[in-house]
């Protein structure tokens, strides 16, 4: 008997010393209450408190914390869409009486200040302003956050909208648009293509007429050359003019039925090519100098009579 009160009053003094002591992990913040009422904060550490009387009444996280907010609201353009916003906060370390006594649910305040600016601002907008300007609609839910939950010991740090999803048959309406947009587009680019391909063309066939051109007239003005100088030498053995042009035409003539008749695969016919046509051309080709030459007369007289008068 003299044993066992020893023993439990050993038992009993460790359980005080157990009960006495508490250890505040880094990055949080105890709230002591001394009989219902509140006494301290405690910060991170080692910390002694009165059994029985002071109590830990809650513990707050200092760190940074994310919700997540979803909410479905309407366009200007009456396009129902499913809006993510993510609100990163965190409690003011100066502030966590506030933070713990002010508010018991500080999520669902945050969720209904989300919901509020986002169904205001977003019925503003259509739906590809939306996209377009989700930095603005965050930056709106951050200021109005702020102002509302400052007062509270709550410091919003960054508000995002991470995701916007319209509904299904709007997401395929847009991207039927796209793919149209794009299909269009590439029509376009093949009918500008064409077109240059067909400008192109058109200008290198005109440079090739040129050329062609260019080097038919370089050649008749060659032959013209060469006729003229073979007129000259046989007017030199006293050949007229009308002579030696018969001449050279009649020698073409059979020059060309020459190298007609060297080519084995040649297609050409010469019309006529009977024995007697070189005759005939001859024939033909001094009766027209002569006419020519009797008109050419004619005409001199007829101007002489007119200056007479």
């Amino acid at each position: 008997m003299t044993m066992t009160v020893p023993i439990i009053v050993i038992i009993l003094i460790g359980l005080v010393l157990f009960a006495s002591y508490f250890i505040v992990k880094q990055q949080t913040a105890a709230i002591i209450e001394t009989f219902g009422k509140f006494t301290s904060i405690r910060q991170s550490g080692f910390h002694l408190k009165i059994p029985g009387v002071q109590r830990i009444a809650g513990r707050l996280s200092l760190k940074i914390q994310q919700l997540d907010v979803i909410i479905e609201t309407k366009t200007k353009d009456d396009v129902f869409v499913k809006l993510k916003v993510s609100v990163q906060y965190k409690v003011i370390k100066d502030k966590v009486y506030d933070a713990f006594y002010k508010l018991d649910y500080p999520h669902d305040q945050i969720t209904s200040y989300v919901f509020d600016v986002v169904r205001a601002e977003v019925p503003k907008m259509k739906l590809d302003d939306v996209f377009v300007k989700k930095d603005d609609i965050a930056i709106a839910v951050k200021t109005e956050l702020n102002d509302a939950m400052m007062t509270y010991g709550y410091d919003i740090i960054k508000t995002l909208v991470t995701d916007i999803d319209p509904d299904a048959q709007v997401k395929e309406a847009m991207n039927r648009i796209n793919a149209a947009d794009r299909e269009k587009t590439a029509a376009q680019y093949e009918g500008d293509a064409q077109r240059i391909l067909i400008v192109e063309r058109a200008k290198a066939e005109a440079e090739s007429k040129r050329l062609q051109g260019q080097g038919i007239a370089d050649q008749r003005r060659e032959i013209a050359r060469g006729l003229e100088e073979s007129v000259e030498v046989l007017n030199k053995v006293g050949i007229n003019s009308q002579e030696a042009s018969a001449l050279i035409v009649v020698t073409q003539h059979y020059d060309t039925l020459q190298s007609i008749g060297q080519e084995t695969n040649s297609n050409l016919i010469l019309l006529p090519n009977s024995p007697q046509a070189g005759s005939q051309m001859l024939n033909d080709m001094v009766a027209s100098f002569t006419a020519s030459n009797q008109i050419g007369e004619a005409m001199k007289n007829a101007k002489l009579k007119e200056k007479n008068d």
